[in-house]
């Protein structure tokens, strides 16, 4: 990880994606991320995907980084340990982020009592704190009604949770900038992140807001063209498939050079009185642009259209299933410094990203991967909260607090 939020230390209390992801970002930029879980584990600590020996591939993947401390949140003294660690008394902390609702140990208000300029981010479903996530503010978007085969009015899901992302990586923002104020002005505060705000927010970004109050329209599935200029998916000779997409000029004009297509592509101009170079009469024209892309593709493999395409500075890509892309995509393996294969202590070695920033004064550092649930839990409270052997010692014998937890 990089060294640019060094000696910055944020607390975090999460499940699921958003809150989590905030956390990850900001420890893979140095930042010191103190996770905290119930003993056994919290409501995301088993979630898909898993290993066969139910380890979650989910947990490890946005808990990179960080560190980890399980106590149990039930009891008075565990949620004293927690407090205590959000509101702790060094320059660089009190900054807690979370998804957690506001109960009354966790109420802003009352954390404030502890140390007057903490800093809070609270990822909520809902600005009115409802419960949401990223599936339920998702179908509400519009975004289904657009996404599909374009004859099929039925609304149609992604798998990635584009709201939970989006949202997680604001949470990071915000505390970077809470930080500052609180560095300018010595004053903390409450930062509420909801889901639907972000995702309506770039609904409206995105001009779909717009359009429906402009200009009237609904705008409807075309399966995988892109709406506005020219984009679809082909096969080629050797059953692949390819995403081809010209939205500029210049991209129009190398595709049309690396199909010799160009005749035909006049042809089109004259007898539809358009000019492609436009991608708003591209679009109009997807259907006979097809009709001379389709088969032309169908002649080569795909190495050979690579080439092609590549030679001629095509914008395009392969359709890759998770396998595929693994194997055989370079800028998914370790020669893309992205990258490093890690020990995962319970799972094995695989592929994990860094933090997916390129800082040129910055040298890249080795991927850390996730703790193991309460893998430093005694460390934390030792050097942290300033707990003795004895006192540690104690709370284990309790129950309030757990080290590495054997599956």
């Amino acid at each position: 990880m990089y060294d640019l939020l060094k000696d910055l230390r944020i607390v975090e209390g999460s499940a699921f994606v958003a809150a989590p992801l905030g956390g990850m970002t900001l420890a893979q930029l140095g930042a010191d991320v103190i996770r905290f879980d119930p003993v056994g584990g919290g409501l995301d600590y088993k979630r898909w995907p898993v290993t066969e020996q139910g380890q979650s591939l989910y947990w490890s993947g946005l808990n990179k980084g960080k560190r980890s401390i399980a106590i149990d949140l039930r009891s008075p003294e565990g949620k004293e340990l927690a407090v205590s660690l959000i509101t702790g008394d060094a320059p660089n902390a009190g900054i807690f982020l979370t998804n957690f609702p506001q109960s009354d140990w966790l109420d802003y208000t009352a954390l404030k009592k502890r140390r007057d300029d903490l800093i809070m981010v609270q990822v909520q479903g809902t600005p009115d704190g409802g419960s949401a996530v990223d599936y339920t503010i998702n179908s509400a978007t519009g975004i289904p009604y657009a996404t599909g085969p374009a004859d099929d009015p039925a609304p149609v899901n992604h798998m990635f949770p584009a709201w939970d992302a989006l949202t997680g990586i604001n949470a990071a923002l915000a505390v970077v900038v809470a930080e500052r104020q609180r560095r300018l002005t010595g004053s903390g505060q409450l930062i509420r992140l909801a889901l639907s705000d972000i995702a309506f927010s770039m609904v409206g970004n995105l001009g779909h807001i717009a359009e429906a109050q402009i200009n009237g329209a609904e705008r409807q599935a075309i399966g995988n063209r892109l709406y506005g200029a020219f984009g679809h998916n082909f096969k080629t000779r050797d059953g692949h498939e390819i995403m081809l997409v010209a939205i500029t000029h210049r991209q129009w004009r190398n595709l049309v050079t690396a199909s010799q297509l160009e005749q035909e592509f006049n042809k089109i101009e004259t007898e539809r009185g358009l000019k492609l170079d436009r991608e708003g009469d591209r679009y109009q024209t997807t259907d006979s642009i097809i009709g001379l892309l389709e088969p032309w593709c169908a002649r080569y493999d795909l190495a050979e259209l690579a080439s092609i395409f590549d030679s001629h500075g095509v914008c395009w890509g392969p359709y890759q299933t998770f396998s595929e892309l693994v194997n055989h995509d370079p800028r998914c393996s370790d020669k893309n410094p992205v990258f490093s294969t890690v020990l995962q202590p319970g799972i094995g070695e695989y592929l994990m990203p860094g933090s997916p920033l390129r800082f040129e004064a910055e040298p890249r550092q080795q991927v850390t991967p996730a703790p193991q649930l309460g893998a430093d839990t005694d460390e934390i409270l030792a050097t942290i909260l300033g707990l003795s052997a004895a006192a540690i010692g104690g709370l284990h014998d309790r129950g309030i607090i757990a080290g590495i937890t054997a599956d």
